[in-house]
Parts: structure tokens; sequence; C-alpha cells
């Protein structure tokens, strides 16, 4: 018999085994002295949060409530450790997580003109929106289809929200260090539309 504890991890409330709970909070307690010095240290630990609270709620099943301490080492090999990225000695973040993510196309609204659609495409296939945009406006021009196919892909894909949205829509994992380094631009590129 074990004892359980009820969180609320990225606005979701999970069921968690006492010893996966004290791994946890070992974790984020690691990931908030990591991050202090960082001006963005809220909104990188609330991704990571976020994150955490996504990969939990693939864990759970109607035969299984409760978060165990194998679930938790799970989500801490996906996403790694402060030690990880801070470690100057030997191979790079980019180099240790280079396993491609999870890849799926949203649409990008950060860089749209219209709906986010040719932008998306653009991130999914790493290439220039602007080719995906000159594609569907020859398309347009040699018939009209474009229009359609671009209100069909319109009302398909999802928007890319979430921090963890927009790195998966460049196919790249979704770990601490790809969401430092994204949380990072944004609030760069908010504070430079600050100044201006």
């Amino acid at each position: 018999m074990k004892i359980t504890v009820s969180i609320n991890l990225g606005g979701y409330s999970f069921n968690i085994d006492e010893d996966a709970y004290s791994e946890l909070k070992r974790y984020m307690k690691n990931l908030e002295i990591h991050f202090a010095g960082e001006e963005s240290s809220t909104e990188i630990l609330s991704d990571i949060e976020t994150r955490m609270a996504e990969l939990f709620r693939t864990k759970l099943t109607s035969y299984k409530q409760v978060i165990n301490i194998g679930d938790v080492h799970q989500v801490i090999s996906v996403l790694g450790t402060p030690e990880d990225i801070s470690d100057s000695e030997g191979p790079s973040a980019r180099e240790k997580f280079s396993t491609p993510g999870y890849h799926r196309m949203y649409r990008d609204t950060e860089h749209r003109i219209i709906g986010g659609v040719c932008s998306g495409m653009g991130a999914f296939w790493n290439i220039e929106p602007w080719l995906v945009r000159t594609i569907f406006i020859v398309i347009t021009m040699m018939g009209g289809l474009g229009i359609l196919v671009y209100l069909i892909l319109y009302i398909v894909l999802p928007e890319a929200k979430t921090t963890a949205q927009k790195i998966e829509m460049k196919g790249e994992p979704v770990n601490i260090h790809n969401i430092k380094e994204s949380v990072k631009k944004e609030f760069d590129t908010v504070r430079k539309n600050m100044k201006l």
C-alpha cells in the first residue's frame, strides 16, 4: 500500500505516489535553482510544467490513475536534467538531445500574413514561408484551387499556441533546453518590440 498525493501541474490535477512526488519535487527544485538567474525563469518553468503535464496525461488510462516513480523518471529522461544542459564538457545540449521530436503541422500565427497556414507549412518543412505563399498564389491563379486548399488547411490545422507545440512544429524534441531557448527568444522579441 502506498500513499498518494494530489498535485496541480501545468493546470491539471494528478494523483501521484509519495516517492514519485518526492522525486518530482526534487527535480522541480533543481530546475528552479538552475533557471534562477534567467530573466524569463517564471515563463520557462511554467512551460516545462505544462510539458510535464502533457507527458503525464499520456501515462494515465482508465486502469491507471496514479503517476508512479517510473513515470516521473521517464518524463525526466525525455525533458533532460539541468546538469545535461549546463555541462560544459563533452557533447553540447543540442547533441545530447539530437533525436528528432514529434513532428506535427500547425498554423504559425506569429509569422502569419492571413491565417498562418503557409508559415506553419514552412516551419514544418524547414523552408521559407514565402516559398509556400508563392506556391499558393500560383495554384490560385491557375484556377482558384489554392484558395480552397488554403481554407481547408486553415480549418484542419490547429494553431500552435503553447511553447511545446511551437517546438513540435519545427520537429525538434520538446526538452528543457529547447523550451528555455524558445522562451528566451520570445522574451527578447517582446522586449525589443516594447523598446520600439
